[in-house]
């Protein structure tokens, strides 16, 4: 293995159930029968991943930024192929920022930068499904504890 290669080790757990070993040990329950709803599916998994990417970026250069924002979240959903492999063909991320007096242009700004540059899972999954982002910024009217 390539020295910046990183190992997942999926286990069969039976019952349409799998464990997933990250590589820096972390366990995860991965369900195939999206019915039963009793962990989440691949495609669930590829929607958080991209998700929290993009997050990770976007709120790190609003930081740098010096922008206060006051809670974020990104909500993720993609169109999906009706015939197998029913990959997403199109995924949808809306960045949801409140904060006191936040830039439209810095946020916009780290959104493309995440979006172009920095974001590995969006540069991974761009080649087969088109990645479409929006951005709401609330503003954060509440005072703050003393």
């Amino acid at each position: 293995m390539a020295e910046d290669e990183r190992k997942a080790t999926i286990h069969f757990a039976g019952s349409d159930f799998f464990v997933g070993v990250t590589p820096s040990g972390h366990a995860q329950t991965i369900e195939t029968d999206s019915h039963r709803g009793s962990a989440a599916t691949p495609m669930e998994l590829v929607l958080l991943a991209l998700g929290g990417c993009t997050g990770v970026d976007v709120i790190s250069v609003l930081k740098k930024k010096r922008q206060h924002v006051t809670d974020y979240r990104i909500e993720v959903h993609g169109d999906r192929r009706e015939d197998f492999p029913r990959a997403y063909t199109r995924l949808y991320v809306k960045h949801i920022v409140t904060g006191r007096g936040v830039s439209e242009q810095a946020v916009a700004r780290a959104i493309e930068l995440s979006d172009q540059k920095y974001c590995s899972v969006a540069a991974t999954v761009r080649g087969s499904a088109e990645i479409v982002t929006s951005y709401e910024i609330i503003e954060d009217n509440q005072e703050e504890a003393a």
